[in-house]
This record gives C-alpha cells, structure tokens and sequence, in this order.
C-alpha cells in the first residue's frame, strides 16, 4: 500500500473513533481507547501490523522509553509531518501524549473530557516529534 493510500485510511479510521470512551490502557472502540489504544487501532485498521506497548503508566517524562516504544512498533520518526502522522506530545512535565495529526488538526484520547475527540488547528502543547507508520 502507498503511503499516501496509508495515511489517508489512517485519517478516516482515527476520525471514526471520534467519541468512542476514555479509558486508560484501553484498546477496543467498544470499551474505550486512550491515546496509544487510539493509535494501536486507527493504524490496526488502517493495515499497520505494529504492536502497542502496555503496562505504562499515565505519567511518565521518559521520552527515549516512548520513541523506542514507537520503533518497535515499527513507525519511523520523521521532521516533517502530515495527515496520518502519529505527534508526540508533552502537555505537562510528567506527562506525554500521542496525538494523530489529521487535515485541519489532531485526533487524541482527551482524558478530560473522557472520550476521543477532534481537534482542529495547531497542537496546544509542544511537538516532541512524530512518527509515520511504514
């Protein structure tokens, strides 16, 4: 599959979760999703065949830890993004965020308000990197 063919089924699959439930560590659209379930299955979906890390915590500051995570599941970080990008986020100082970055904003596990929504414009938090499925 071409990687535009890629990105675009991610966008539509990351934008059909809109609304599924928050739950952390959650991996199904039935049960809720958090921010790497939304990632493991908009990508899962889309025909990614990478594998979710587990057993995370919901703080952590180990950036290393969460791009070697992103590796082994064999997305590969790149300097510019777009549409179907995975970006990682820091929204706090002990605290990391998967984000998917689609046209006009982003698709994210938002823990405050409990459910997977879409974001339009620009991250409100600082872009670590991102990551391309491949």
């Amino acid at each position: 599959m071409s990687g535009e063919r890629m990105a675009a089924r991610i966008v539509a699959e990351a934008r059909a979760l809109v609304g599924v439930p928050f739950r952390l560590h959650g991996r199904s659209a039935e049960l809720g999703l958090d921010c790497v379930g939304l990632a493991a299955v908009a990508l899962g979906r889309a025909g990614h065949s990478g594998m979710a890390p587990s057993g995370y915590a919901l703080r952590t500051s180990d950036v290393g830890r969460i791009e070697t995570w992103l590796e082994q599941a064999g997305l590969r970080r790149v300097a510019t993004a777009k549409a179907g990008d995975l970006a990682l986020v820091r929204p706090g100082p002990l605290h990391l965020h998967l984000m998917i970055r689609v046209p006009g904003g982003f698709v994210h596990a938002h823990a405050g308000l409990r459910q997977v929504v879409e974001m339009p414009g620009g991250s409100p938090w600082p872009i670590i990197s991102h990551w391309r499925a491949i």
